[in-house]
């Protein structure tokens, strides 16, 4: 798989895709509403990704960027086929061949103007600890990208008569602590406590129960929505919503809430050892005494989960 993330007019996130995904979606492009695509590394960083711009019948316009607006190029290219080949050179890194080479078309930079000037936020030191710990929090929960961390930051401390933070004053915020969190995770080894989490949750989807990671905001919107996650034959679910996520970063444990569609508690109990079950071999220890009504404890827990974007 590819450490990608691909983006696609449609709205759509396609996580670590394969190159013959890749080529797919390019090949795919071209219709009203699906129009383009862009791709970006994981974990994500400011001013890295590449794009693509096809309509039915004519060239696709490639375009990457490569740290900073000053470094934009952009090239017309006829195959779609050359052009999922840079891609996936791309994702991979730096190739031996220019991208030139790549793709047998000739690139041009594009002007995109001075960067603009984003003055310092006029905030108190109180606040600025405030504002820059919720953001950490968020980040440590490892699920947030770079435009959520900036949504947070700009409306953190906004009141009825202040916003103290402008559109770019956020985003330059949040994508400095990014930057320090993806430092940070650089020197992180072998399969996090987050990861075997997920590796349990796809071995439960493959059986049958709907699991979702930091889904909705609390309890009852969960509970409310689930079982429109469901497929066809699904016979339970488990899930952990935000403020769940919170807990766990600051080193609580996580709690996971389960559940049989058919609301018996005989099916709910099931699901409960099966999640158990899952989690046991994914090298992850829980408490639970086997109570349907009480939720999955997932104790003690390292969470650190690598940013994507």
């Amino acid at each position: 798989m590819l450490e990608i993330v691909v983006k696609t007019e449609d709205g759509r996130r396609h996580v670590r895709v394969s190159a013959a995904e890749l080529t797919a979606l390019v090949r795919r492009i071209g219709a009203d509403g699906d129009r383009f695509l862009v791709v970006q590394r994981i974990p994500d960083l400011p001013d890295v990704f590449a794009q693509v711009w096809h309509e039915s019948g004519g060239d696709h316009t490639l375009e990457y960027r490569d740290g900073s607006p000053g470094r934009h190029f952009q090239a017309q290219v006829a195959d779609a086929a050359a052009v999922a080949g840079f891609l996936t050179d791309w994702a991979r890194g730096p190739a031996a061949a220019g991208p030139a080479e790549r793709v047998g078309a000739s690139w041009s930079l594009l002007d995109m103007g001075p960067a603009a000037e984003v003055p310092e936020p006029e905030l108190s030191d109180e606040d600025r600890r405030e504002l820059a710990r919720r953001v950490r929090e968020v980040l440590a929960g490892g699920y947030a990208d770079r435009a959520q961390l900036a949504e947070l930051a700009e409306d953190y401390l906004v009141t009825a008569d202040r916003r103290p933070l402008s559109r770019a004053q956020a985003a330059a915020l949040a994508d400095r602590l990014w930057l320090e969190r993806v430092a940070e995770q650089a020197s992180w080894r072998g399969e996090t406590d987050p990861e075997k989490l997920t590796r349990a949750f796809a071995a439960l989807e493959e059986a049958g129960i709907t699991a979702r990671e930091n889904f909705t905001c609390c309890r009852s919107c969960g509970e409310a929505e689930i079982g429109a996650e469901a497929r066809p034959g699904a016979r339970g679910y488990v899930y952990f919503h935000t403020q769940c996520t919170d807990s766990a970063a600051a080193g609580q444990g996580l709690m996971l809430l389960y559940g049989g569609f058919d609301g018996s508690p005989a099916t709910t109990a099931a699901v409960g050892a099966e999640v158990r079950a899952a989690l046991t071999a994914a090298g992850l220890p829980t408490v639970w005494d086997r109570d349907p009504t009480r939720a999955i404890e997932v104790t003690p827990l390292d969470w650190r989960r690598r940013l994507v974007g």
